[in-house]
């Protein structure tokens, strides 16, 4: 793709006359802004347009000097406004094009009557900015100063003109996003600039209970977006389980990253259309979905285009690495562990030796998002076959490529995975010549270590340094697939996406408290026969998962005694059961836990800003963070090198 917007660009510089370039009189930065004003329609002659980018513009006239005080047609095509102009469609690939382009004519050339600008409607450019701007967002770019539609643009009374009637046929210009969510979705493949749209505008509709958010950035400097729904966004509300989907780890793996475009969607429009299920999922979950993980990846694998995707192109990062082998390797640590009598093998520490590594800031900015919010239950969406798997997925002896390796936790795994697996009509047939069909006879699932094994993967991550419960779900066998079959892909998925989220409710919930009440962080919630415990999070409430049974539970924290419960999960239980705990303070004291900063290791995750702008801080030999100045966005070095001054209002952070 930047291929492509390279010889786009050349092109769009050949075309122009070899003349000197002026910089535009009144463009931000210029030594004349101070003294810029908006510009007033004058008295001059009409002349023919002659600008290759806007030959297919409603009118044939213009006249100069044009809104932005550029005198001559040569000067405008020597100007970095035309020449970002000319490449905007490949920019933002196809994105609001050619609305755009005919916007930036209407100040560059604008329409000319008896000697006279006409200047467009200001209502047409606070639309397009609206609808258009979260894809400027998404290749970090400004929005561009000369579609300030407050300084050259005037409302109709005014006597202005729709600079994009013609392409609308003359009908009128509303906005295309009503209150309440449209029924259908658009069952096609999204590039990263449309999926940033959709996200914008679904959580634009469903506002009060959908929020779009950024947990960090990717190699190339794309936002890593995610989506919640809750009736309280932004915000952890006491016992209400936290859930994430996770698609597109795996660049040109893109089913999982549609569906969950797909699915955003689908629980915005469906809360609003008064679907009880739906409003009863939202109201008692907090949900997250990130659609692409790897939008570097998928930029390399779209290249190619659906259907003729290889089996590797756009799997890894920009930087080379799979980032399903580039979480800290905790299973090792776990199974050493486990050997040793009374260890415990839960929420184990990063490895320092694991940052002198490679780590790839899109798996920094994931285990920074899932270390500070007390995910429950998750699943990575991936392609390639046609099977629902769980942790381990390293093998408890690491030389056996294929070895069963349970977790404490494998009967929850097994429920988990066959919720998902039994909803699936893919999954669930028992046709052996299907897709997934060698996994028939295992009922669709299977223990990750017992297919493959891998080490430093994102599921085991999960399992042992958090609360989270993880499965992993191949989706099929065509990883990159033509869009006309997206749609049944949906139809396939949608009941098994819905079931698994609701599994979040199942096994127990409940707050650990002292007896005045006050909340008891990082308590350690315990199930007799089960060496996997669960710690609360800052409000003192905790959610562990658990199938039908009967169990010993107890809650015990640092200063306080230990308490035991006997709890019976019924087999038809559809939400968690409500178990409390007050903790009593040893020698009847309440304990003030200090802070034992001297033995704790560094955590480059605490350091890590998975949003900075302007610098990256690192952490040197020596103890002390080295600062190092952000790369520009990846375009920025082919307008920077034209022969006029550099567009610094291009920049979003200078």
């Amino acid at each position: 793709m930047w291929l492509l917007w390279l010889l786009c660009l050349e092109g769009a510089l050949a075309s122009s006359t070899p003349e000197p370039a002026s910089p535009p009189a009144c463009q931000p930065g210029s030594r004349a802004q101070a003294q810029c004003q908006t510009p007033t329609e004058s008295k001059g002659k009409c002349v023919d347009i002659n600008l290759t980018s806007c030959n297919d513009v409603s009118y044939s006239q213009t006249m100069y000097p044009n809104l932005l005080d550029q005198e001559t047609r040569a000067v405008v095509e020597h100007s970095s406004e035309y020449i970002l102009m000319s490449v905007i469609h490949n920019l933002l690939q196809g994105e609001c094009n050619p609305d755009l382009r005919l916007l930036a004519c209407s100040v560059m050339a604008p329409k000319c009557e008896e000697g006279k600008a006409i200047r467009p409607c200001r209502k047409t450019c606070e639309m397009l900015r609206k609808n258009c701007l979260a894809a400027f967002d998404a290749i970090d770019m400004a929005w561009p100063y000369f579609f300030d539609c407050d300084r050259f643009f005037v409302d109709e009374v005014e006597g202005c003109f729709d600079p994009l009637a013609k392409l609308r046929g003359e009908t009128e210009f509303v906005d295309d996003t009503p209150n309440v969510a449209p029924a259908f979705i658009q069952f096609t493949h999204h590039s990263f600039p449309q999926m940033v749209r959709v996200l914008k505008k679904t959580a634009s509709r469903c506002s009060h209970i959908s929020r779009m958010y950024s947990i960090g950035r990717s190699f190339e400097g794309k936002d890593l977006f995610a989506i919640e729904f809750s009736t309280s966004p932004g915000h952890h509300e006491l016992l209400k389980p936290e859930f994430k989907y996770i698609g597109n780890m795996h660049g040109n793996e893109v089913v999982g990253k549609e569906l969950l475009i797909y699915l955003a969607q689908y629980l915005c429009s469906e809360y609003l259309r008064g679907n009880s299920r739906i409003q009863t999922l939202i109201n008692n979950t907090r949900i997250h979905l990130l659609p692409s993980m790897n939008p570097d990846g998928y930029e390399l694998a779209a290249e190619e285009g659906a259907g003729y995707n290889g089996w590797v192109n756009g799997r890894q990062t920009a930087q080379n690495l799979d980032l399903n082998r580039n979480f800290p390797d905790l299973t090792s640590e776990a199974y050493r562990l486990a050997r040793i009598r009374g260890a415990r093998t839960d929420h184990l520490p990063i490895p320092q030796s694991y940052w002198w590594g490679k780590v790839a800031p899109e798996t920094r900015a994931v285990m920074k998002w899932i270390t500070s919010i007390p995910f429950v239950l998750s699943a990575s969406l991936h392609g390639g076959d046609l099977v629902v798997s769980y942790p381990y997925d390293y093998s408890v002896h690491p030389l056996e490529e294929k070895m069963f390796s349970p977790t404490p936790d494998e009967k929850m795994f097994k429920l988990l995975s066959k919720t998902y697996a039994n909803a699936h009509p893919g999954i669930s047939d028992k046709s052996e010549m299907r897709c997934g069909g060698n996994f028939v006879k295992r009922g669709g699932i299977i223990n990750g270590a017992d297919w493959y094994s891998f080490a430093g993967g994102m599921a085991d991550f999960n399992y042992l340094h958090t609360n989270c419960f993880e499965i992993t779900l191949e989706l099929g066998c065509e990883k990159f697939p033509l869009e006309d079959e997206l749609h049944l892909l949906w139809q396939q998925n949608k009941e098994a996406l819905l079931r698994f989220m609701e599994m979040v409710h199942c096994g127990i919930k409940g707050v650990v408290s002292d007896k005045v009440g006050n909340p008891i962080k990082n308590a350690r919630i315990s199930v007799k026969g089960i060496r996997h415990d669960i710690l609360t999070a800052a409000d003192g409430d905790y959610w562990r998962l658990l199938p039908p049974g009967t169990y010993i539970v107890s809650a015990q924290a640092r200063g306080y005694s230990k308490l035991l419960k006997k709890v019976t999960l019924p087999a038809k239980m559809r939400r968690a059961g409500r178990v409390d705990f007050v903790l009593r303070p040893l020698n009847g004291k309440t304990p003030h836990l200090v802070r034992d900063s001297a033995n704790e290791q560094y955590n480059p995750l605490e350091h890590f800003d998975p949003h900075a702008q302007h610098t990256q801080h690192e952490r040197r030999g020596d103890g002390r963070r080295s600062v190092q100045p952000r790369q520009k966005p990846w375009w920025w070095s082919y307008f920077s090198a034209l022969n006029q001054p550099r567009p610094l209002w291009l920049l979003k952070y200078q």
